[in-house]
């Protein structure tokens, strides 16, 4: 689907302790995600690194697409179209209403069929989180998978050797899953990517009693021989 064709937001209104918890997590920030995240400086690098890369008119995935800005807004401004998939039906629906050009889908990404080699660029920010490793790993090779031979993607996370450790995050208590920087890129470049630079930073979101947060940035081509 072509930007500015019928989006389908496809929200499931669920019993909340039957929904995966990205969801209760995200339905309950909203808005506020935004504002804590959506101005972090090597956020909008990534993007721009990713849109002079693409050709005209690509087609992109938005994986953890949020309320649609700064990803969705950024590409679909570039002249590109976007399907965002998001977890949240809070998101989803402040998406859609912020960037109405794109499409967006509520659903959970690790159950979304996606056609192999039919996006050029995928982006992927910090919405691995709360996914097992093997599920991670998983996904990543399918999102690889995803892209042209030759396509790109940028990845972000929150390096760091923990599995299913409580922390909090924006004053909510959540369960996080990651992995040391090393292993990230090993499980980047296990899914098929060939990783061309990474960029570490540190960033304080813009909400009451947060600090410093290590964040990862990978940028990363799909080799054109697509193994």
């Amino acid at each position: 689907m072509q930007a500015g064709e019928r989006r389908d937001t496809d929200v499931r209104h669920e019993d909340q302790d039957q929904r995966p918890s990205a969801a209760v997590l995200f339905d309950a920030l909203g808005a506020a995600y935004e504002k804590a995240f959506a101005h972090a400086p090597a956020h909008l690098s990534a993007l721009e690194w990713l849109i002079e890369r693409l050709p005209p008119a690509a087609r992109t995935l938005d994986v953890g697409s949020g309320t649609g800005r700064p990803t969705a807004a950024a590409l679909i401004a570039a002249g590109h179209s976007v399907l965002g998939v998001d977890v949240s039906p809070v998101m989803v629906e402040l998406a859609a209403r912020q960037v109405p050009e794109a499409e967006f889908r509520c659903g959970d990404i690790r159950d979304l069929p996606i056609e192999a080699d039919s996006f050029d660029g995928v982006c992927v920010f910090f919405s691995l989180l709360q996914m097992t490793r093997a599920e991670q790993s998983a996904l990543t090779r399918r999102l690889s998978l995803a892209l042209k031979p030759g396509g790109h993607l940028v990845l972000a996370t929150v390096p760091a050797d923990v599995e299913d450790v409580e922390v909090v995050f924006m004053g909510r208590p959540v369960r996080a899953t990651s992995f040391a920087e090393k292993d990230v890129t090993g499980m980047v470049e296990a899914a098929g990517l060939t990783v061309l630079s990474r960029h570490s930073t540190a960033f304080t979101p813009d909400h009451p009693g947060s600090g410093p947060e290590p964040h990862l940035y990978l940028y990363c081509r799909r080799d054109e021989t697509g193994r």
